[in-house]
């Protein structure tokens, strides 16, 4: 039977999704669980890898297993192996031709970053950081370009494995959240989220256009350099890239006929 799980993780102590000879990622701890839970060895396979310290609020992998257990089961049984910062939220039989990553349409991430003078403590590790104030409207703009098909090889990591450069990204959302620091400078500091929705990234693809987004919003760079960025197709014309503390994959969206949940409680916190 084909068994799909949605699951959240911090990815703080941990060297990304994909399987590594030290055993430190997601895919390694859950394969783990799943050993301990079937007594079988059990392969995974993700909606979306995630880089080393990037967050899921929802991530979707599917798996098949040489047994049965209800979808209360699942939950609890891979919970009680798992480490207490990766829990499952949902499980589900699903059709044999259901692959989490093929069968997604498109996919979310969102980057939270704190805009302060002082640098984070209490979510030191799950925001980005930012000295220097920022503005909305000129990174707004500079998003426009970027929307739609492109080549995005400006915005590619050197070790991407993706056959293509060609993207499509269907919105990008620039929010800001202000609010009073509490500190003894009294300073001011906002919290931003960046949405992106498209149907798939290129590695460090999102890192490296918040990076640009950055620089245009401090008044580094002018709203009309992101298109220039874009149709460079070089990785030095982009700006360096950003840290991943502040980086969610907030999951994959499916064909609403698969019946499928389509978000997590943890989802509330940041959308």
């Amino acid at each position: 039977m084909r068994i799909a799980l949605g699951l959240s993780y911090l990815g703080l102590d941990y060297e990304g999704w994909q399987s590594q000879p030290n055993g430190q990622t997601i895919q390694d701890k859950l394969e783990k669980s799943l050993l301990e839970f079937t007594q079988h060895p059990i392969r995974t396979h993700c909606a979306g890898r995630t880089d080393s310290g990037v967050h899921a609020l929802m991530q979707v992998v599917h798996f098949d297993s040489p047994v049965q257990r209800d979808k209360s089961s699942w939950v609890r049984g891979l919970n009680s192996f798992l480490p207490h910062d990766i829990s499952v939220h949902w499980a589900t039989q699903v059709d044999v031709s259901f692959d989490a990553r093929r069968c997604a349409l498109s996919r979310k991430y969102i980057y939270i970053l704190l805009e302060s003078p002082i640098k984070p403590s209490l979510d030191h590790g799950r925001v980005g950081w930012c000295f220097k104030p920022l503005e909305q409207e000129q990174m707004q703009s500079a998003t426009q370009c970027l929307i739609g098909t492109h080549d995005f090889t400006s915005f590619r990591a050197a070790a991407c494995q993706s056959l293509t450069p060609i993207k499509t990204l269907h919105s990008i959302k620039v929010e800001r959240k202000r609010q009073q620091a509490l500190h003894e400078l009294r300073g001011e500091s906002s919290y931003w989220r960046f949405e992106f929705i498209g149907n798939a990234f290129l590695h460090h693809m999102i890192r490296n256009i918040m990076g640009c987004l950055v620089f245009v919003g401090q008044g580094k760079k002018p709203v009309s350099w992101m298109k220039e960025v874009l149709d460079a197709k070089n990785r030095d014309a982009a700006a360096p890239t950003f840290a991943p503390e502040g980086l969610y994959f907030a999951g994959p969206q499916y064909d609403p006929k698969l019946g499928l949940p389509t978000d997590t409680p943890l989802m509330n916190w940041l959308v």
